[in-house]
């Protein structure tokens, strides 16, 4: 009996070894079915995904064709500061001893800009230029304008008539100095005669005019400007220089901006636009008008037609006075060509087609069926072009015009 149950087992065994051979068999087959593909299968599995048909919606909206410049925001007022002839006689050569500021700082009532050779060149509030010396005994309305500016400084000029270069001048010009850390420069006047006897025993008395010194201010230490703060342009020396034929700029008066464009956009660009300034730095948008649009061309900054070509200079008058703080910015200008006033029907400008009958029309798409509707084009701008349906046909804003496809 135990010899026969050995027997049974081992058959048992074998048909279990027989019916897994037979499971892997069969999957083994199943798997190599599924990685032999017909011919036709394999091209349908490879060939790409129908394209997608792209679709905008159409709006209602103001439609602005736009100029985009640069622009900087500057001063309405500028002035080139030039060396004048040096009064001290003692100056044996006249050189840059002192820088007082820098380009784009701002410069206050009675500010040293500079120092040649020992002597200040400073900034006083006034509309007429300094053309001469300014001493004791001189009058005029320059000679008003300088005790302005002196009483402005803090500097009162005493009982002296407006415009009459008297005593009391002649103390609030040493006190300034004095308050800029200078002593004022002098210049001899004569004073009353006085009478001697003759050294030779004779009856008739000799005649003498002796000289004093009065303090002055000479045309070479003093710059006018008709409004304050002004700004620091550029400065154009360094201390050990010779003065050159100009020093410094200053700018002063309301912000104003100035842009460039091409002569292409010049051709679009008009007095009364409106512009709008965007300053990136401030993250703010402000408005304005195109003042004036320069008449000649300028070279590029380099004088090279390749790198910089013509260009022409924008004048933007602000709706409203710009913050100081963006004296200098460079800023984005915006300035609107053309408009079309209203609201408008408007697709963009991909969604126009033209077909073999010489129809421009637009392809209106609900669902999966679409539609061709011709329109007659208006305004364009900013990607947009306004659409008038035609020959009965309606298109509805909030409709899906289709603009392309992707695949």
């Amino acid at each position: 009996m135990k010899r026969a149950d050995r027997g049974l087992g081992a058959r048992r065994r074998g048909l279990a070894f027989l019916v897994l051979a037979c499971v892997l068999c069969m999957g083994a087959g199943a798997g190599a079915a599924a990685l032999v593909k017909s011919p036709a299968q394999a091209a349908a599995e490879s060939a790409p995904p129908p394209p997608d048909v792209l679709t905008a919606r159409v709006e209602k909206r103001v439609i602005s064709q736009a100029v985009i410049a640069r622009g900087t925001v500057t001063t309405s007022r500028h002035i080139e500061v030039t060396p004048g002839p040096q009064s001290d006689k003692d100056i044996g050569r006249s050189v840059v001893t002192k820088i007082g500021t820098g380009a784009g700082h701002k410069a206050a009532v009675g500010q040293v800009l500079l120092e040649i050779s020992g002597r200040p060149l400073f900034v006083l509030p006034g509309v007429v230029p300094a053309y001469r010396d300014l001493s004791q005994g001189k009058s005029g309305d320059d000679v008003a304008q300088l005790q302005r500016a002196l009483r402005a400084a803090g500097h009162p000029t005493g009982a002296d008539r407006a415009g009459v270069f008297g005593l009391g001048t002649e103390k609030a010009v040493g006190s300034f100095y004095r308050a800029i850390g200078y002593e004022a420069p002098t210049v001899e006047v004569p004073a009353p005669a006085e009478e001697n006897p003759d050294p030779a025993g004779g009856k008739e008395p000799v005649k003498e005019t002796p000289v004093s010194r009065t303090p002055v201010v000479p045309l070479s230490e003093v710059v006018f400007v008709d409004s304050f703060p002004a700004r620091v342009d550029d400065v154009r020396v360094k201390v050990g220089d010779e003065p050159g034929p100009i020093l410094l700029s200053l700018s002063w008066g309301a912000l104003t901006v100035e842009g460039t464009v091409t002569p292409q956009e010049r051709e679009m660009v008009r007095p009364g636009q409106t512009v709008h300034v965007y300053s990136e730095l401030a993250g703010r948008r402000f408005e304005g008008k195109v003042a004036s649009v320069g008449r000649e061309a300028a070279q590029g900054e380099d004088g090279d037609q390749q790198s910089g070509g013509e260009k022409y200079t924008v004048k933007v008058a602000p709706s409203k006075p710009l913050p100081a703080e963006l004296n200098g910015e460079n800023v984005q200008l915006t300035i609107v060509a053309a408009s079309s006033g209203d609201r408008v029907l408007a697709v963009p400008s991909s969604a126009l087609s033209s077909g073999a009958d010489g129809l421009i029309s637009v392809t209106e798409r609900v669902g999966a069926e679409e539609r061709r509707i011709p329109v007659v084009v208006g305004a364009s701008g900013d990607g947009f072009v306004q659409v008038t349906p035609q020959n009965g046909y309606r298109l509805a804003p909030g409709a899906d015009v289709v603009v392309g496809t992707r695949r």
